[in-house]
């Protein structure tokens, strides 16, 4: 258990590490967790019940409790949030639990009309529960076979429920219980054992009373739940596992909310490094485009890119000063060598045009020069990705082969021509585009 719950406090301090847009969009990963952690503390063992609407789940808490406790509606779909609900009496009789708490959780339904969200809330509670409950009050559907698929797909302990056996006759029951124990359901569920009968609510029975007189009359009763082998199997699995399966349902629980973590905080990292570098080479771009002096392309643009270089580290947590952002930029145009000598002609011809010019052909050169310093800076930011997503190294690839890869899957020709409109547009807009021209 201890294991478990450093295992669960880790995946927190993942999250608590993160930036602060990061952890505003983990805030419902990182109070599942605290959630966990706290379960873990006090040793909570949860029991999740789960199915389709009107299947008796809310009725069948009751009977297990003893208790009016849950929510029961003639109409269905009545259970709208996912509650728990403290079940004490039998902890006392199970091993190794004597000291915990045992939790039955209610679910909304899978099949309510516009209940996506509650559904998903109900696998969500499954995901996390120590053993699950399905209910069902017939042959299972294929939406029950479904969630009974993705149910054992968490490797937990499943229980296969058919409540309101008081509507079938023995005749009925036995061929249910023949298509509950087929192959395909048993090798879900572990064992034709885990599938168990129950009235949860039994429906009223007329009972004919016959007086000392000899005169008869009817009575309605309502017969007292039947729900003894399922109190009974949820004990014996409980029995069977103890602890082990509270601290092994936890640390999968952890593990799977950590890849989750790790995935969006990728994703996100990758959109935000996305727009620092298409935003940075396009300020190149247009920086260059618009310089009428050909001396300060050249410095201007090694300045962006250092500048994008050290942004990046940012969006990486990478901390990196501004003489290891120059070395690294460096680094990269070097790896890169002849492959980016075409982007150098012409960046070289238009500087030395503007230099004959003394900076009067600017808007001459604009496109060509501004759209190819563009594109160097592209290539810069996404080999410094690389190199930052991999923990501030090259591993066994080096820069020359990143960048030899990066520019074999990059589509030039759609970066130039979107610098080029880039560029283009912020000329039109600019108040003083046309006074060279005069």
């Amino acid at each position: 258990m201890d294991d478990a719950l450093a295992g669960v406090e880790r995946a927190i301090a993942q999250i608590e590490g993160c930036d602060p847009a990061e952890r505003e969009a983990l805030v419902a990963e990182l109070r599942e967790l605290r959630d966990l952690a706290d379960k873990l503390r006090h040793e909570r063992v949860e029991i999740a019940v789960f199915g389709e609407i009107s299947t008796g789940k809310s009725a069948l808490i009751n009977a297990l409790a003893g208790s009016e406790v849950a929510s029961v509606n003639v109409r269905g779909g009545w259970t709208r949030e996912v509650w728990r609900l403290g079940w004490t009496a039998p902890a006392a009789v199970v091993k190794g639990l004597e000291e915990s708490e045992l939790v039955l959780v209610d679910t909304p339904g899978l099949n309510e009309v516009d209940g996506a969200a509650r559904a998903d809330m109900a696998r969500d509670a499954a995901e996390r529960a120590d053993v699950v409950l399905l209910v069902t009050d017939s042959d299972l559907n294929e939406t029950e076979f479904s969630a009974l698929e993705q149910i054992a797909a968490m490797h937990k302990p499943v229980l296969l429920v058919l409540n309101k056996q008081d509507l079938y006759t023995p005749e009925q029951l036995a061929d249910l219980r023949e298509s509950l124990t087929s192959p395909r359901v048993v090798k879900l569920i572990g064992g034709a054992e885990n599938v168990v009968f129950a009235s949860a609510d039994p429906r009223e029975v007329e009972y004919v009373i016959e007086k000392a007189d000899g005169s008869t009359r009817s009575e309605w009763r309502k017969p007292k739940p039947d729900i003894e082998g399922v109190r009974g199997r949820i004990l014996e699995m409980l029995v069977d596992e103890g602890k082990a399966l509270v601290a092994l349902n936890a640390a999968m629980y952890a593990a799977d909310r950590s890849d989750r973590v790790a995935a969006l905080r990728v994703r996100m990292r990758s959109n935000k490094a996305d727009t620092v570098v298409w935003s940075y080479a396009a300020a190149k771009a247009l920086a260059v485009s618009m310089n009428p002096w050909p001396a300060a392309d050249v410095a201007g643009g090694v300045a962006v890119d250092v500048a994008m270089v050290m942004t990046l580290a940012s969006v990486y947590g990478i901390e990196m000063t501004t003489d290891n952002a120059r070395r690294l930029v460096m680094a990269i145009l070097q790896a890169a060598g002849w492959m980016m000598l075409s982007e150098a002609v012409v960046s070289f011809s238009s500087s030395f045009f503007k230099g004959v010019t003394f900076g009067g052909s600017t808007l001459l050169t604009a496109l060509p020069q501004g759209a190819a310093a563009g594109y160097g800076s592209y290539l810069v930011g996404q080999a410094a990705r690389y190199y930052f997503e991999h923990g501030a190294s090259w591993g066994d690839r080096g820069p020359k082969r990143v960048v030899q890869r990066i520019l074999e899957n990059t589509d030039k020709a759609s970066i130039i021509e979107r610098l080029k409109g880039e560029i283009s547009k912020k000329l039109a807009r600019n108040r003083h585009s046309g006074d060279s021209r005069e």
